[in-house]
Order: C-alpha cells, then sequence, then structure tokens
C-alpha cells in the first residue's frame, strides 16, 4: 500500500503542478488566450478555477469525491483546450499537449479510483 500512496502522491503532484503552470501562463499570456477568441474575463476565471482546483487536490483531508469532480472538470478544460488550439491554427505539439495531458489525467483518475477500492 506504501507503494501505491507514493505513485498516488506523485502523480498528484504532477497534475497539480501542469495545472499551475497553466494558470500562471494563460494568467499572464493574455494575448494569446485572447488570440482563441475567448473574452478576457474568462481568462480570469478560468485561471482561479485551476489555481484553486489544483491546491485543493494537494490536501488529503478533501474527500475522493470532490477530487474526483476536479479530474472532470481538469478534464473538460484540457479537452476545450485542444479543440480551441485545433480550431486556431496552432502548431501540432500545442494542440496535442492537452490530449496528451488529458490522457495522464484519466490514468491518474484511474489509479485513485483503484486505491479508493482497497481502502474500503
Amino acid at each position: 500500500m506504501k507503494r501505491e500512496k507514493i505513485i498516488y502522491w506523485s502523480l498528484t503532484c504532477a497534475i497539480s503542478f501542469f495545472m499551475l503552470f497553466s494558470a500562471y501562463y494563460s494568467g499572464t499570456h493574455a494575448a494569446e488566450f485572447a488570440k482563441m477568441g475567448f473574452p478576457e474575463y474568462f481568462r480570469i476565471e478560468l485561471t482561479t478555477a485551476k489555481i484553486i482546483g489544483a491546491m485543493v487536490l494537494l490536501f488529503p483531508q478533501v474527500p475522493v469525491k470532490i477530487k474526483e469532480w476536479i479530474y472532470v472538470a481538469f478534464s473538460i478544460n484540457l479537452f476545450s483546450a485542444f479543440l480551441a488550439k485545433l480550431n486556431t491554427g496552432y502548431p501540432v505539439i500545442g494542440v496535442i499537449e492537452p490530449l496528451t495531458v488529458l490522457g495522464l489525467l484519466i490514468y491518474f483518475a484511474w489509479y485513485l479510483h483503484k486505491l479508493e477500492l482497497r481502502k474500503a
């Protein structure tokens, strides 16, 4: 069980780091965000939501159901980022990046579910 907890926290820290970096990037690159056609208030709202979600994942006291919903919200965010980048002429690497992270996020969520089944 100790090995699984180390893997779980490593994965959680990785996704939290990615989302915090994503929040920083979207918070500091308003022109690039506007290039995709989104209004300024949405950039601020999305940046705030990413920060809150990433921070909440790092608290062990947070119930698993809330963490699962954060993963759902991040998944929607990543798929939306893929669609927005695909439709605004981003380079291929920029379009593939959200899908890659989405794949990892799905694995993280599965691993979280696997750990919870073992606890029960």
